[in-house]
């Protein structure tokens, strides 16, 4: 028996569908050992998302953008993130949703990019998942000032650091978006050697 066919759903709930959809499932399941549990979980079904890392060998930096998120202010936090251009990927294929997002965000077009991951980004209780990216850059790839879309609510500032400082701040608590520490540390183990 496949892992999948040890999995009976027996109810789904709507609990909200005005942006994205927040459903209360109940499934039962087929433990290792034979036996049944009945499990419920809220599960939050949002969209597949992109994003990308610009990085610049020669003087060891990266671009990231900073942004105002609710959810960071709601925990007590500012509510600007330090992070990678990002995107829902609404029906665009990842690698053009990437360089779009990192067009209007940080205002740079660049040639080569690279997809590095595909991760579950909260798989217990949230179906997103994030294609991640590298892109080398250079002042050349600069096209405006980026900022965002306005009206999209976006007002995006453009922060170039060092990979170096950019770990740093990783340590320091300064960078807590997952995407984001997970495309620094590919850099530091792949790129920046």
């Amino acid at each position: 028996m496949s892992k999948r066919e040890r999995i009976r759903m027996l109810s789904v709930d709507a609990l909200s569908s005005k942006r994205q959809r927040l459903d209360f499932q109940t499934f039962e399941y087929e433990r290792d050992d034979g036996s049944k549990q009945v499990l419920s979980r809220e599960i939050y079904h949002v969209g597949d998302g992109a994003t990308a890392l610009l990085y610049d060998l020669a003087r060891r930096t990266v671009i990231l953008v900073n942004q105002f998120r609710l959810p960071a202010y709601l925990r007590g936090e500012s509510g600007w993130v330090l992070e990678t251009p990002a995107g829902f990927l609404d029906g665009s294929a990842p690698e053009v949703r990437a360089r779009d997002e990192v067009a209007e965000e940080a205002g740079y077009r660049v040639g080569e990019m690279r997809k590095v991951f595909e991760a579950l980004m909260i798989p217990g209780c949230v179906t997103h998942v994030v294609h991640g990216f590298v892109a080398p850059y250079t002042e050349a790839d600069r096209i405006d000032a980026g900022g965002g879309l306005i009206d999209e609510g976006e007002d995006i500032a453009v922060v170039e650091l060092t990979i170096d400082r950019a770990l740093g701040m990783i340590v320091d608590g300064e960078i807590t978006d997952a995407k984001t520490i997970m495309l620094l540390q590919h850099a530091a183990l792949h790129l920046f050697r």
